[in-house]
């Protein structure tokens, strides 16, 4: 059996750490290299301390040493972007988990796919119990005249709100084929405190120590209100995807958005 050779950027960052030991973990992955901002050593030892894999702050100069299949980043989408570019360039495949990239930002990575011959899998959000949520929210937009979305995250994430958030916001404007109603408050008395709204789905977001990542959707209509809820418990939950994404990914050219592509949920919608 040919392993699946994996470079992961943002080694020492949480999810890095995770994604690290997920992967260590998988007999068909072989993680051969990291990459990290800064380094003080040539080497990082995986989390089982099996061996050591060569570790530097030069993506272009490792991914030439150790030529992977799949680059894994969950950096941040300044670094992310400056990643894809590097590795695109020299036929490594993407699967890509920042959030905060931009419509611009996807469309370069479509391009660098296209330009370069390989696959890119972009999502807002790996765990497939979130991925399940958007489905059933999609599903559900059509039946309801208003929506809020609220996202929860523990106190150290950069941005707000979440690109999930986002992602779920225009998705369930799409499926209902319309802005949802938003309700005007006559008087605020404190500025903000309706939260953020995009085509009539208003967005809060929760920053607190304690959390993970959750998220709630709430759709109202007339004498009822539906809630769709997901709550992370640990980063683990994010592996059984991106182990999905980076075998997928090797077969695939151009840009995979979402993780919905590929449990096959796509179209699942049409015709409800």
């Amino acid at each position: 059996m040919t392993l699946i050779k994996v470079v992961i950027n943002g080694a020492l960052g949480k999810m890095g750490k995770t994604v690290t030991a997920g992967l260590s973990r998988d007999s068909e992955l072989e993680i051969v290299g990291a990459v990290e901002k800064e380094v003080t050593q040539n080497y990082l030892a995986l989390p089982d301390s099996s061996r050591t894999v060569p570790f530097s702050s030069d993506l272009d100069s490792l991914l030439r040493q150790c030529c992977p299949d799949v680059l894994v980043d969950f950096t941040v989408a300044e670094a992310s972007i400056a990643a894809a570019r590097i590795a695109a360039k020299l036929g490594v495949n993407l699967v890509i988990g920042t959030t905060g990239l931009s419509s611009d930002n996807l469309s370069e990575i479509d391009q660098l796919t296209r330009a370069n011959n390989i696959g890119a899998v972009v999502a807002p959000n790996f765990a497939l119990g979130a991925v399940l949520l958007l489905y059933l929210a999609k599903t559900t937009a059509s039946f309801f005249d208003y929506a809020e979305v609220i996202e929860l995250h523990h106190h150290e994430k950069a941005d707000a709100p979440s690109g999930t958030a986002l992602a779920t916001a225009k998705a369930i404007v799409k499926a209902r084929g319309k802005p949802f109603n938003y309700p005007i408050t006559k008087r605020e008395s404190l500025s903000g405190t309706r939260g953020g709204q995009m085509d009539g789905v208003t967005i809060h977001s929760v920053r607190l120590p304690g959390l993970m990542a959750s998220q709630e959707v709430i759709f109202g209509g007339l004498g009822q209100t539906l809630s769709l809820r997901h709550d992370t418990i640990s980063r683990d939950c994010y592996i059984p995807g991106i182990i999905l994404a980076i075998k997928k990914v090797v077969k695939s050219k151009g840009l995979i958005y979402g993780l919905d592509a590929l449990l096959n949920l796509e179209g699942k919608n049409e015709g409800i």
